[in-house]
């Protein structure tokens, strides 16, 4: 069972749930109402992991494209990949292989965080 979950903050937190949902295969686990038609907790989850958000500021700066928020380990990859792009994701580093037998790519949401997907389980 999974015991560490990422959470985000988004300025819009509704949109930033339907797109996560449909550029990276997320899927709706809980939402939980806050005033004025936002979200004050939210948790997606994606195989057996959960990241959690809300609405909120975000981040103040944007990161550098090295700088994941998350990683998430995906089964195939080069589909994932191509759900991403077409659902319109930043692709900031293409599919490659890594030299301990993963196969990764880099993406930023809608608010600017980096995520970075691969095949590599621990």
């Amino acid at each position: 069972m999974t015991s560490i979950y990422p959470t985000f903050r988004y300025p819009d937190a509704r949109a930033a749930i339907d797109w996560l949902c449909a550029a990276f295969g997320f899927r709706v686990h809980a939402v939980h109402d806050g005033p004025d038609q936002t979200v004050a907790h939210a948790e997606l989850a994606l195989g057996d992991g959960i990241v959690m958000l809300g609405t909120g500021r975000g981040r103040p700066d944007r990161p550098a494209d090295d700088d994941y928020a998350v990683y998430v380990a995906v089964d195939d990859l080069d589909a994932h990949h191509d759900r991403a792009r077409a659902a319109g994701a930043e692709i900031i580093r293409e599919p490659f292989d890594t030299d301990y037998g993963s196969r990764d790519y880099a993406a930023r949401d809608l608010a600017g965080n980096v995520w970075s997907f691969g095949t590599y389980r621990p």
